[in-house]
């Protein structure tokens, strides 16, 4: 299938390692011309802007910097999170605000900052990498109700910029492994328990791949599915337990 992204130009955040960097490779292998974000420097194989995008000055920055680079702005993906604190006795007073500026806000600033790029195209679509926690409870409390706020933000945004022929849409990755990643990590330091929790929680057997988030994510930001926009897919497995 063609996904009619050739030519089209794209910012993705996160974009040097797991997750964001598939998504990267993705839109590049279907045509699209791709600038990433990230708060270091990493040998990738399309430019990057060096912001945190978490906080204002690093959104406009990256925003800004994909402009500059591209002429123009159609796709953006905030693919930025982070875990805090894995159980609530364990959070300090700063790990909630922490959650929140790194997986929410960073989405909401730098949509909010693209959103004036697009309409000037005449409309694109803005994909915010959620979580399988996003959905329903579990992990980290910060994160849980960080991603869960993703999802909310995405459908609020859908509903207020369809007019602008702009589609907001949220992804909900299970649990994905990748070199260096928290679940390779885990797997190498306690193999049996993880191949016990692999069994137990995820009903495909394995985890997932990033090259299986970044496909949905490269269909989503594309022409081919004009008609989705508010919406959050679960890329998990049948992991989920929600409906």
């Amino acid at each position: 299938m063609d996904l009619r992204l050739d030519g089209t130009c794209a910012l993705v955040t996160g974009a040097t390692r797991g997750i964001g960097a598939a998504i990267a490779r993705a839109l590049l292998a279907e045509g699209a011309k791709v600038v990433g974000a990230a708060r270091t420097e990493a040998d990738v194989p399309y430019p990057l802007v060096l912001a945190d995008v978490s906080t204002p000055e690093g959104a406009s920055a990256a925003i800004d910097g994909a402009v500059e680079k591209l002429g123009a702005l159609d796709i953006v993906v905030a693919n930025v999170g982070k875990s805090f604190g894995r159980r609530a006795q364990q959070m300090d007073d700063e790990d909630f605000g922490k959650s929140l500026d790194a997986n929410l806000w960073s989405a909401m600033l730098v949509a909010q900052r693209a959103v004036p790029h697009l309409i000037a195209r005449g409309g694109g679509a803005i994909t915010m990498i959620s979580s399988l926690f996003g959905k329903e409870a579990g992990g980290a409390p910060g994160y849980n109700v960080a991603k869960a706020g993703v999802i909310a933000l995405a459908k609020a945004l859908a509903r207020d910029y369809a007019k602008d022929a702009i589609r907001v849409n949220a992804v909900a990755p299970g649990s994905i492994l990748f070199p260096g990643g928290g679940w390779d990590k885990r797997q190498k330091s306690e193999p049996e328990l993880i191949a016990e929790f692999v069994e137990r929680e995820i009903p495909m057997g394995r985890f997932g791949t990033v090259e299986e988030v970044a496909d949905v994510v490269t269909f989503l930001c594309s022409p081919r599915a004009s008609w989705i926009t508010g919406t959050t897919i679960a890329v998990d497995g049948g992991q989920s337990r929600s409906f």
